[in-house]
């Protein structure tokens, strides 16, 4: 048994050690390929903590669905917060947290990559989505702010294929600008 499944924790950080584990191995290998043991060596814990946090391997996929949808809430007020307002405020939130500089773990490549490979987390995503593009109805209700979301959702699928942009920062300031595009 290494030292790190002697490290005593306490119960918050060892739970957010598996959350953070299995991202990572959902993003590398979609929902379908996780096992609690592969969480629990990736956390550097023991299967029986995974178990106690979580209960059982559908568990421990809600919670992570849930942690991340909070993470990406949390990313996107702060960008919300940043903005100037008017026309296309959420879908400029949008774009900036999907562009932004991260590392693997980012919840939006986890959740987005994960709803690829799974039904239910897809209904989750989506219902997510609905429920931002109707809180935001007022600002960012327009087919032209439709297609900048849609082309942002192509930057990362295309970045998930391994063919990202030259430049994906220009591609960001043109997909902005295009929000701003309004009479």
């Amino acid at each position: 048994m290494s030292d790190a499944h002697r490290k005593a924790k306490s119960p918050d950080q060892t739970r957010r050690a598996l959350l953070d584990a299995a991202a990572a191995l959902a993003l590398a290998q979609g929902v379908a390929g996780l096992s609690l043991p592969a969480v629990a060596e990736a956390a550097g814990l023991t299967k029986g903590a995974v178990f106690h946090h979580f209960g059982s391997r559908q568990g421990l996929i809600d919670a992570l669905c849930d942690d991340l949808i909070a993470r990406i809430d949390t990313e996107l007020e702060e960008a919300l917060a940043r903005d100037d307002g008017g026309p296309g405020t959420f879908t400029r939130a949008y774009v900036t947290c999907t562009f932004a500089p991260r590392g693997q773990s980012s919840p939006w490549s986890a959740l987005s990559l994960s709803a690829l490979t799974d039904p239910a987390l897809a209904r989750i995503w989506t219902g997510w989505l609905r429920a931002r593009l109707t809180r935001h109805a007022r600002t960012d209700d327009d087919p032209r702010l439709e297609l900048v979301r849609l082309a942002t959702d192509g930057y990362w699928l295309a970045c998930l294929q391994g063919l990202p942009p030259d430049d994906p920062g220009a591609l960001c300031r043109r997909l902005i600008a295009a929000t701003r595009a309004f009479p």
